[in-house]
């Protein structure tokens, strides 16, 4: 048994990554896609199998067939796209951003409550497999009590004339609410906490876009620790390692390349015994400490986030991450991060 799902928006993402993760879920039959561009929507189609082929949201939203949909079409688009989906009693995954505010997430929130169906946002990396295990860690009180979470995730996106992404009437912003948002999502996440409050620069320094191409954030969560998310559109993709690092009173976790869309990565987890007194010499990485390689799983995350949804659907569960009210949360913390830009002062988030 699968859920029969249908994709709005049937190139980048959803073509590079989703699409393919789709061929490999369990619970999941793709019977439907659509797209505005007829050739894009029709090589998809083949491709992959396709059945069903659309180019207009409202005939693949009519189809009878079509219980869940993917919206993977730019973010301007989002809020009409879910909101009519809910209208046609179907579930709903979206790519993140949710929406270009919070304003228009709220209601498409609301028009999903009301029509009683699910909606979960793309923050696929819940589902990369170190990632869980860092989680697993942190709940598990093996690093005692968390003090600091950091995370970046850069690339290099220069100046492309129409790109949505790099127009914050369009996207809602740039790298923050692109990449950022992902990184604050996953912290969260790791250390089962949430934000309350943020400073940030947000800059144009490479390129001559509107948004932003270089981020920098400082967090402060709400049961005490601090964080660090860096996201640049404007670093050669070759130059990082996209480090995630998670500090706390009894160990740490260090790790590169988990965070993306790919999986796999390393990861070291360095615990230290109970009791360790003061080292007045500051060594590092040497005496009791027990440092871990952890070996990753290589599950495909967009597998996994449609897999998860279906689930949902066919137990009549309601999903408990990647919630809409998670990405209301995640809405907040943007708008927070670009007032704190604008103002240069420390924003309260919600």
């Amino acid at each position: 048994m699968a859920v029969k799902w249908g994709v709005i928006g049937c190139g980048g993402i959803a073509y590079r990554r989703t699409i393919p993760g789709i061929q490999q879920a369990k619970q999941v039959e793709l019977v439907a896609v659509m797209d505005i561009d007829k050739q894009a929507a029709d090589k998809v189609a083949a491709e992959f199998n396709v059945p069903k082929t659309y180019y207009t949201e409202a005939d693949l939203l009519a189809d009878p067939d079509v219980q869940c949909v993917y919206v993977a079409s730019p973010a301007f688009a989002h809020k009409q796209q879910v909101i009519g989906a809910a209208k046609a009693g179907k579930h709903v995954l979206c790519e993140k951003p949710l929406a270009l505010n919070l304003a228009e997430a709220e209601e498409m929130v609301a028009a999903c409550k009301q029509a009683g169906v699910f909606l979960t946002e793309g923050y696929m990396m819940k589902f990369q497999d170190l990632h869980q295990k860092a989680r697993e860690l942190v709940t598990s009180g093996k690093l005692g009590r968390i003090v600091l979470g950091r995370a970046q995730l850069s690339c290099w996106y220069p100046d492309m004339p129409g790109n949505w992404r790099q127009d914050p009437a369009k996207g809602g912003g740039g790298s923050f609410i692109d990449m950022g948002t992902h990184l604050v999502d996953i912290l969260e996440y790791i250390m089962d906490d949430q934000v309350v409050e943020v400073a940030a620069f947000n800059d144009t320094l490479a390129f001559n876009y509107k948004s932003e191409d270089s981020s920098s954030v400082i967090l402060k969560f709400k049961k005490g620790a601090h964080g660090f998310v860096d996201a640049f559109f404007s670093t050669p993709d070759a130059a990082g390692d996209d480090v995630l690092e998670i500090y706390g009173t009894s160990g740490s976790i260090l790790a590169k390349h988990t965070i993306g869309q790919l999986p796999g990565g390393e990861m070291t987890a360095r615990i230290v015994p109970e009791g360790l007194g003061y080292d007045a010499d500051q060594s590092k990485g040497g005496g009791d400490v027990e440092a871990r390689e952890i070996k990753p799983e290589l599950i495909d995350m967009y597998a996994s986030e449609c897999d998860y949804l279906s689930q949902c659907i066919m137990d009549n569960k309601a999903p408990e991450i990647n919630t809409g009210e998670d990405g209301l949360h995640i809405m907040k913390v943007t708008a927070a991060v670009y007032e704190a830009g604008r103002t240069k002062k420390v924003v309260q988030v919600g």
